[in-house]
């Protein structure tokens, strides 16, 4: 029998002390039922802090902005309301989020409008005093627009660009610059003209700064990128304009496999299994974009990285201390030469390690009379926990509902297939086998590790009137840990104690 191949969760502070509370966390779902996404409001101000430390080592000014798209939590909102105005924000790309970031605590001056944006957006963002994020000449316009035509204060904006492309830049500043093309943003060919619509429009709104993101996790394509924006500043105050902060966007990632060496052998065992040199590891073959043509491995597997050397507080550590090509400077003396401030917008990085997703399991039946690998049917479906869906590989937490038994077939590592609850045969948890210490029995719980980041609430849906997870904060306090609703959450103390 092959040696089990364990992608096993890489779990800290408050959610590793969380997981080792069997019996609570069976007491949450016996009350609130399964599926039940459980949040840890307290961790979200130490990935704050992590990030900050990485300002002060670079002494650098800015904001952390919130990805709020990264989960609709309002206990994760109101905690970080209640950090400090000058350095934390919220990012919102839509009007709900942006109703929702209001109603949490945020004052407008704290809030960056992105995305998409409809004129009822637009217009309460202008409306409240947020700074909106541009993404294009047409957003101008109608910003610009609606400024008028209501009468209303100028707006803080700044201008998001795209398309860094090779030969940007003049003369003895001249470089490479190579991105991925994005539909979000002006490209960099088109500065001049984007640099002439702000001028004509200062009596509406005010540039506050340069914008990007990048769909990358190549620190060298970020690199140049920044780079750029800081020549592209020297243009925008060369024509009498006075941005003062760029905007790198998220994309700082998260680990969430511990061990390096289990994700390296894992994904060579994959294009191994396609090529058909050892046994399949996934439902039906699945490939993960990886395909066996007359022998040859073709194709790339379209899986997060689920192990990271670098993520998070650290990836921007990475980032600012790596050194432009075109200027031969460390992108943050670059920052702190030109007196810019730099604002970033983490979501799945800040909320790492904020929560995870309980699901029962409700059958456990072997396949194939008896051979290979049992199918363990939980309650819940794909659309309730999307780690899959975001090419996210990792192991449950497996929570025995009563002490498991030191010997007999539910002892030994066992290889399962996890299904969800719909009559559909696309409902998998997972395409993969996923291995197991034990094989679960009916009742036990799988804890869904590190799932607060686009993976509670991005894709869930209420298919076949099946109940969606709901959502609950949880605190140590006193000695105990203590729950409430998300939507009950106030980071404030009273003097009973948060309600239960």
């Amino acid at each position: 029998m092959d040696a089990p191949l364990y992608l096993r969760a890489r779990v800290e502070g408050h959610l590793g002390r969380l997981l080792d509370e069997g019996p609570f966390l069976h007491s949450l779902t016996d009350a609130l039922g399964s599926p039940l996404n459980v949040l840890l409001p307290q961790a979200i101000t130490d990935n704050v802090a992590r990030f900050r430390s990485v300002y002060r080592s670079h002494r650098l000014t800015g904001r952390v902005y919130f990805a709020h798209k990264a989960n609709r939590s309002s206990a994760l909102v109101r905690r970080l309301a209640d950090e400090d105005p000058v350095t934390v924000g919220i990012d919102v790309a839509s009007l709900e989020e942006l109703r929702h970031a209001l109603g949490g605590g945020f004052t407008g001056d704290r809030v960056l409008a992105t995305g998409p944006k409809d004129p009822e957006f637009l217009w309460l963002a202008a409306r409240v005093g947020a700074t909106v994020s541009l993404d294009s000449m047409g957003e101008l316009e109608l910003l610009a627009g609606l400024v008028r035509g209501h009468d209303l204060p100028r707006v803080a904006v700044l201008v998001r660009l795209s398309g860094f492309e090779e030969g940007a830049g003049q003369g003895a500043t001249a470089t490479r610059l190579l991105s991925r093309r994005s539909r979000f943003g002006v490209p960099v060919r088109d500065a001049g003209e984007l640099w002439q619509a702000l001028e004509r429009h200062k009596d509406a709104i005010e540039v506050t700064g340069i914008a990007y993101h990048l769909d990358t996790t190549d620190v060298a394509e970020k690199v140049r990128a920044l780079e750029q924006c800081v020549l592209l500043m020297d243009q925008c105050h060369g024509r009498g304009l006075t941005p003062r902060a760029i905007d790198v966007g998220g994309g700082f990632g998260v680990g969430y496999v511990a061990d390096a060496g289990e994700w390296e052998n894992w994904t060579t065992a994959l294009g191994e299994a396609v090529l058909g040199t050892r046994p399949p590891l996934t439902w039906r073959g699945h490939g993960y974009g990886l395909r066996n043509e007359g022998g040859t491995l073709r194709g790339a597997a379209a899986l997060y990285p689920a192990h990271r050397r670098s993520a998070g507080p650290g990836y921007l550590d990475e980032l600012l201390s790596a050194t432009g090509p075109a200027l031969g400077r460390p992108l943050s003396t670059l920052l702190l030469e030109h007196l810019h401030d730099l604002h970033i917008e983490p979501g799945r990085s800040l909320v790492d390690q904020c929560g995870l997703t309980l699901a029962r399991v409700a059958e456990v039946r072997p396949l194939d009379a008896g051979h290979g690998p049992h199918l363990v049917r939980v309650a819940m479906n794909a659309g309730d926990m999307s780690l899959e869906e975001h090419g996210v590989l990792v192991d449950p937490v497996l929570l025995s509902r009563a002490p498991a038994s030191e010997s007999g077939p539910h002892s030994e590592p066992a290889g399962v297939h996890l299904v969800g609850n719909l009559c559909l045969e696309a409902d998998l948890i997972t395409r993969r086998l996923v291995h197991l210490p034990r094989l679960p029995r009916v009742g036990d719980l799988l804890a869904f590790a590190n799932t607060a980041g686009y993976a509670m609430d991005f894709r869930a849906h209420h298919a076949q009137r099946q109940p969606g997870a709901r959502t609950v904060a949880v605190e140590r306090t006193g000695g105990a840990w203590r729950w409430c609703p998300d939507e009950d959450y106030w980071p404030i103390t009273h003097p009973e104690g948060p309600p239960e």
